[in-house]
């Protein structure tokens, strides 16, 4: 990519495709859609200090570009690829071009469900009050010194590519020094990915927990203790999923919180469960 490459903005020449091509370098200035487009394919851009604030889009599609301090505040998108892997049928299985985000901004941003995130690196990016949810296509994405603020809702994040790792270029997908400390929580999964290395709430609720399989062991004896039969099934199960996971994924470590003890269990048997797994042994970190 040539920095110093003119950037242009035309209809695609393959005339069944809507999408209108963005390639060339753009700077330090708004983003302007032509009258009657709202589909883009940036195609090995280069856009520096570029506002795209309350922008709506119908499809954004990234392919080996790079966004740099650019501002997506209110910006919608109804079909999104961050980093689509194949261009005007340049589909090749063997290598996948990575599109990079560097110190942008998300703030209110809609994105789409279930957005492609394919194979996209962000680097200190701002997520605040986005709509991240239902996010489950991230298995190559990268996330270094991002920060997350507000609700994250049902949302995987990745250590390790789940396929086509030959086309990536590694096997590994970098996630660290992530900070989460001002956002909540609800039905995020980390997947292979060093919890110790990322920032997360320190707020009652809590726990980034070690060694979770002894600690469920060590909890099983406080359930046993409750009168109904169909709450200790319940705690049962959720501990049993709790310390599998922990291990499959995590090293036996683990986020944990109350409300991933048992949705259906009464509030005061999930804070006594939570309370029993964080008191088991020395090696809870709170935050």
């Amino acid at each position: 990519m040539s920095a110093s490459e003119r950037f242009s903005l035309q209809p695609s020449p393959d005339k069944w495709q809507p999408a209108w091509l963005a390639r060339g370098t753009l700077r330090a200035q708004r983003f302007n859609l032509p009258a009657g487009v709202s589909s883009v394919t940036f195609d090995k851009a280069l856009l520096v200090g570029v506002d795209f604030s309350g922008i709506g889009f119908v499809s954004f599609s990234a392919h080996g570009s790079r966004f740099e301090s650019c501002d997506f505040s209110g910006t919608t998108f109804e079909q999104l690829s961050m980093g689509a892997t194949a261009v005007r049928g340049s589909w090749n299985r063997t290598r996948w071009p990575q599109s990079v985000f560097r110190d942008c901004v998300f703030r209110r941003t809609r994105f789409a469900p279930l957005t492609f995130f394919g194979n996209v690196r962000f680097e200190r990016c701002v997520f605040d009050g986005s709509r991240l949810r239902d996010q489950t296509s991230t298995s190559e994405a990268e996330f270094v010194d991002c920060v997350f603020l507000g609700r994250v809702r049902d949302v995987n994040f990745w250590g390790r590519p789940t396929h086509d790792q030959a086309a990536l270029g590694r096997d590994r997908n970098d996630f660290t020094g992530n900070d989460f400390t001002g956002a909540e929580l609800d039905g995020v999964a980390f997947q292979h990915i060093d919890l110790r290395a990322q920032r997360f709430p320190g707020l009652p609720g809590y726990a980034l927990l070690d060694r979770v399989s002894a600690r469920v062991e060590a909890a099983l004896p406080v359930v046993e203790r409750w009168p109904d039969p169909r709450h200790r099934e319940k705690a049962r199960f959720s501990l049993e999923f709790l310390a599998e996971r922990a291990l499959k994924y995590n090293d036996d470590h683990r986020l944990v919180s109350p409300s991933e003890l048992g949705r259906k269990l009464p509030p005061a048997l999930r804070e006594e469960l939570f309370e029993a797994l964080r008191r088991t042994t020395s090696g809870t970190s709170p935050g």
